[in-house]
């Protein structure tokens, strides 16, 4: 059992070093491994606080109740630590358009030091602007905002995310329509994504 171990980890090891991107399939909420002690608390209460900002008319965030935040839909933790590292919250085409999630995304999103997968694509924010601070999410390694209804200009903070590997943008319908005050359509904030691979 411990040599099967063994070759998963160095395969896992050769296809990330190979340079590939592929996507795991998780059940919502799943928590893989053998970490039994539960969320770490300030992460949970990050997550309900990120939770409060949002309108959820579908309820799709009801499991969100309990001490251990690992099992919430949406939520992934890492099987050791118990760290959230990410959160999937992409709307399904059978949410409809009243079931998507809206709001304000919370500043909360910065106590989960260790997120590197964020996922918010294809919801509703009406408009509203991505938030500056999703650059200082320093781990993150997936970013994925598309069809999610954010307006205005792109921040130039998101160009320090110098791990990020994939950039999903599509959609982002306000891309051209509203530069930046400071420097139209200005992009420069791209060179400082130093590990991205795939820019969509």
């Amino acid at each position: 059992m411990a040599n099967t171990s063994a070759s998963v980890q160095l395969l896992f090891l050769v296809i990330m070093s190979s340079g590939f991107v592929f996507h795991v399939t998780l059940q919502p909420g799943s928590c893989q491994g053998d970490h039994h002690g539960g969320c770490i608390e300030t992460e949970k209460v990050a997550l309900l606080k990120f939770k409060q900002g949002l309108t959820d008319p579908s309820h799709r965030l009801s499991s969100w109740v309990g001490e251990d935040c690992c099992k919430w839909r949406g939520v992934v933790c890492n099987n050791k630590s118990g760290h959230v590292i990410k959160l999937n919250l992409c709307s399904l085409d059978d949410d409809g358009t009243s079931g998507k999630l809206g709001g304000e995304i919370s500043l909360s999103l910065l106590d989960l030091k260790y997120l590197n997968h964020l996922d918010l694509s294809m919801n509703n924010f009406e408009g509203t602007r991505i938030p500056k601070f999703i650059g200082s999410l320093e781990r993150l390694r997936y970013l994925n905002l598309s069809g999610a209804s954010f307006s205005g200009p792109i921040p130039p903070q998101l160009g320090n995310l110098s791990r990020l590997i994939y950039l999903d943008l599509r959609e982002y319908f306000d891309f051209n329509t509203y530069p930046d005050e400071s420097s139209q359509n200005d992009l420069q904030w791209i060179s400082g994504l130093s590990s991205l691979r795939h820019l969509i």
